[in-house]
C-alpha cells in the first residue's frame, strides 16, 4: 500500500471511528477560523439555535441571556484561548444589509470589531453571501453598533485586502487627567471609533511599547481603563448601551501624520490584548488625529501594532455630525486569512468542556 493510500484509509477509519466514539449530546458547532493581523476570528457558521429576537441588540441580548454557554465552549479552553475572539452570523434586520453578525470575547459582546469586518468581508464573498464582483465587491454589515459598508478586493476569483467605512467617530474629551494607581496622574484622551477607548502615549506611563513585556503593558493599560472609568460618565448621542469604555491604547505618540508607521497596543475587555492594530481602535485614533489637526482629508496612515508588526491603515473621508459632537467617518483597510474549518462538540459528561480560563 502506498503511502497515499494508507494515508487516505486512515483519515476514513478516523472518521468513521470517531462519531461512533462519542456521544455529542447533540451540540456540533462548526466554525470558519481566520485571522486579521494575527487576531483570531473564529466564525460561528451552524450549530447555534436560532435567536428569536428581532433586532440585532435583542438578538445581542438574547445571546448574553440564554446562549451564553456557546460563548463559553467557543472563547474559552479547551478550544479557544484567553484571547479568543468571535463571531456569530445571524439575519440582519437592516434591508440594506447583507448579514448580521455578533461579537464576542472573554467578556462578553462587543458592539463593533474592525479586524472582524476585514475577516467577515471575504469571508462572506468567498461563502456566496453575496455575488463575486471585480474589481471590489461591497458588503453590508449589519453589527449591533449598525451598518458597515465593506469592500472586498476581488481579481481573478480570489478574494484579497479589505476595507471599509466607518460608524461615525468622534472626540469625547481631550487632556483628561486621571489619577491612575501606581503610575500617578496621567492625562489621557477619550475617542470613538464603534468603541469608546482611552488613549495614552507609553511615555506617559513611564513604559516602552518597543521593549516593554506585553504583561507591563497589560497592567499598565488595565490602570488607566479603571481610572477613567471612575472619573468619568461615557455619552453616546445614539444609545446609552453604546456609552461604555472598551478598553485603553497605548501609543507611541506619534501621532501627526507621517509616511512612516506608528505603533499601538490595545487592551479591552478583561485585560485582552489585540494582535491586531485594532480596526475600531484605528478608527477612534484617526479621529482623534482628526480632531487635533495632526491629519487631513487624503492622507492616510499606517497604524502598527507594536508587537506583532502588523499593519492597517486609517484615514480620515468626510466629516459627520453626531449629536453635539462634530464626527468623522474613517476608512480602515487591512487583509485577513484562513486558517481552517472545525467542527466542535460537546461530548456527554465532559464538564471542563463547557469552557474554562486560566489566566
Amino acid at each position: 500500500m502506498s503511502d497515499k493510500d494508507s494515508t487516505a484509509v486512515f483519515a476514513a477509519s478516523v472518521g468513521t471511528s470517531f462519531t461512533n466514539l462519542v456521544d455529542t449530546d447533540g451540540v456540533v458547532i462548526k466554525t470558519v477560523d481566520m485571522h486579521t493581523g494575527g487576531e483570531p476570528l473564529r466564525i460561528i457558521v451552524s450549530g447555534c439555535p436560532t435567536l428569536s429576537a428581532k433586532t440585532i441588540l435583542k438578538k445581542r441580548g438574547y445571546m448574553n441571556k440564554y446562549l451564553d454557554h456557546i460563548r463559553h465552549l467557543l472563547m474559552f479552553e479547551p478550544r479557544g484561548h484567553f484571547n479568543m475572539y468571535g463571531a456569530l452570523v445571524v439575519l440582519p434586520d437592516d434591508r440594506e444589509a447583507d448579514a448580521g453578525v455578533l461579537f464576542m470575547h472573554n467578556e462578553g459582546y462587543g458592539m463593533m470589531c474592525g479586524h472582524a469586518i476585514i475577516a467577515l468581508g471575504r469571508y462572506f464573498v468567498d461563502y456566496e453571501y453575496v455575488s463575486y464582483q471585480e474589481p471590489e465587491t461591497q458588503v453590508n454589515i449589519q453589527c449591533p453598533r449598525g451598518l458597515v459598508k465593506s469592500y472586498v478586493q476581488c481579481s481573478g476569483g480570489k478574494t484579497g485586502n479589505v476595507r471599509f467605512e466607518s460608524v461615525v467617530a468622534f472626540v469625547f474629551e481631550t487632556d483628561l487627567e486621571v489619577d491612575v494607581p501606581g503610575f500617578g496622574k496621567v492625562t489621557v484622551d477619550v475617542s470613538y471609533g464603534g468603541a469608546f477607548y482611552a488613549f495614552v502615549p507609553d511615555s506617559s506611563l513611564g513604559i516602552s511599547l518597543s521593549t516593554s513585556s506585553i504583561a507591563a503593558i497589560t497592567d499598565a493599560a488595565w490602570a488607566v481603563t479603571e481610572a477613567v472609568k471612575t472619573a468619568i460618565v461615557l455619552d453616546h448621542p445614539e444609545s446609552s448601551s453604546l456609552a461604555f469604555l472598551n478598553g485603553t491604547i497605548v501609543t507611541d505618540g506619534n501621532d501627526t501624520w507621517s509616511e512612516e508607521p506608528t505603533s499601538n497596543i490595545c487592551m479591552f475587555a478583561e485585560k485582552e490584548i489585540d494582535r491586531s492594530p485594532t480596526g475600531s481602535g484605528v478608527t477612534a485614533r484617526v479621529a482623534l488625529q482628526y480632531h487635533k489637526k495632526l491629519i487631513k482629508f487624503g492622507q492616510t496612515r499606517v497604524f502598527e501594532n507594536a508587537k506583532t508588526k502588523s499593519r492597517f491603515t486609517g484615514k480620515p473621508l468626510r466629516e459627520a455630525p453626531l449629536g453635539k459632537y462634530n464626527g468623522v467617518v474613517v476608512e480602515v483597510s487591512g487583509r485577513a486569512y484562513y486558517t481552517g474549518e472545525n467542527h466542535f462538540i460537546l461530548e456527554e459528561g465532559d464538564e471542563l468542556g463547557k469552557g474554562f480560563l486560566i489566566h
